[in-house]
């Protein structure tokens, strides 16, 4: 997370759309990034190893609390005035202004995109750390529902902005658990810290090699450009959610296979175990459990791999990812797969869907002389399979959450 405000060339005209909205300007502008998984699905919840990195598309937030004045401890020194009211406007979806009572949030009562950035601050004040009211202007080009996490790009910036404005002093790693919290018991999603994580602590040029299990953070190269190589994302427009069943049932299935195999997470079964576990798992929880197993071994390569030989060397790690997350973890979908496929056979040194599963997208990691190569190959195969055409670009590692303006 950077404290520094960094020139961004949108936050001056956001803070002028608040201000032409709100009737004053914003107290600052904050961004936070969305993220790709490079690998590491469905390991984070099971206190394994992920390997995410923040990416080139972010949500804005416009804020400024309300009063004339902010909390004692603030960058902006004063009293607090006992006004609760938030009101948050997006500045997608229809432009409806979405007001709410900051002392009055209930988790599950909120159903619109201000479920994200209410249930932070449903977060933070069971956390003890009274938030006043605020206005709050949101801009976004992190894709919906392309399993990039728009919606962790929004808490993100949130509560980095609520962090500073209210000077609660929490660090990063503290901001992980309280958006996850937010996560968890307001909106619903029973997702793990990976995300937050990586909009939180992602690096320019570098992956996010998080353990799960205590937070600890190593920042790994991953200099694709300089060895000639793009990382496309091929987002399938195939809209998946965090909160549906697949995703519960995939983690109840992950809790289920480490109280038979009498461990705390799945984190601590090695894969010489895999056959004992077969013999004591049904068929489907041991598909669920060798997935999280070896998934979290292909992590630690490809961490060892980009250290030692660069990211020309990891795809046979990205295919062997996908292979497991659609035969073993059952979350791919007919388009990921085509996605996955078709790069493969066009010039993708490896590819695999990214994300929670059951849409979203996949990455393609390929080399620059073959990347129209492989963007003409995709939407002519979603044509032909008759599918929606997909939205393709390239990501690149980029800083982690920060105060803009």
């Amino acid at each position: 997370m950077n404290t520094t405000p960094r020139i961004d060339a949108q936050a001056g005209g956001l803070a002028a759309r608040f201000e032409a909205t709100f009737g004053a300007p914003p107290h600052g502008v904050w961004a936070a990034p969305g993220r790709v998984n490079l690998i590491g699905e469905h390991t984070d919840y099971n206190e394994g190893f992920v390997l995410p990195f923040a990416i080139d598309k972010r949500a804005r937030t416009a804020v400024r609390l309300r009063g004339d004045t902010l909390q004692k401890g603030s960058p902006h020194q004063g009293a607090l005035r006992e006004d609760t009211t938030v009101r948050l406007l997006s500045t997608s979806g229809g432009q409806v202004l979405v007001l709410a009572d900051a002392a009055k949030l209930t988790p599950g009562a909120v159903k619109s995109w201000a479920k994200y950035p209410l249930g932070v601050v449903w977060a933070l004040q069971q956390h003890g750390i009274q938030v006043p009211g605020f206005d709050l202007l949101l801009d976004s080009d992190v894709p919906l529902g392309a399993g990039l996490s728009s919606s962790h790009a929004i808490e993100c910036a949130v509560i980095t902005a609520l962090n500073d404005l209210t000077g609660a002093g929490l660090t990063a790693e503290e901001m992980v658990r309280l958006t996850q919290h937010a996560e968890n018991a307001f909106v619903g999603a029973p997702t793990g810290i990976m995300d937050q994580s990586a909009s939180l602590r992602g690096a320019l040029g570098h992956a996010v090699f998080l353990d799960c299990r205590d937070q600890t953070v190593q920042l790994v190269p991953f200099a694709a450009q300089e060895a000639g190589l793009v990382l496309l994302v091929i987002d399938t427009k195939v809209s998946h959610s965090h909160a549906d069943g697949g995703y519960a049932s995939r983690r109840a299935s992950c809790e289920l296979g480490a109280e038979t195999l009498g461990v705390k997470a799945l984190r601590d079964v090695a894969i010489g175990e895999l056959e004992k576990a077969r013999e004591l798992l049904d068929p489907v929880t041991f598909r669920r459990v060798r997935h999280v197993v070896t998934e979290n071994e292909r992590v630690l390569q490809t961490v060892d791999m980009l250290r030692s030989q660069g990211p020309a060397h990891i795809g046979g790690l990205l295919d062997a990812s996908h292979a497991s997350m659609r035969d073993d973890f059952e979350i791919s979908c007919p388009e990921l797969d085509l996605a996955v496929d078709t790069a493969r056979g066009n010039g993708a040194i490896g590819a695999r869907m990214t994300g929670g599963g059951f849409g979203g997208s996949a990455i393609a990691l390929t080399p620059v002389q073959h990347e129209q190569q492989v963007r003409d190959a995709v939407v002519r195969a979603f044509a032909d399979a008759g599918h929606t055409a997909p939205d393709i670009f390239t990501v690149t590692p980029a800083a982690g959450a920060e105060r803009i303006l």
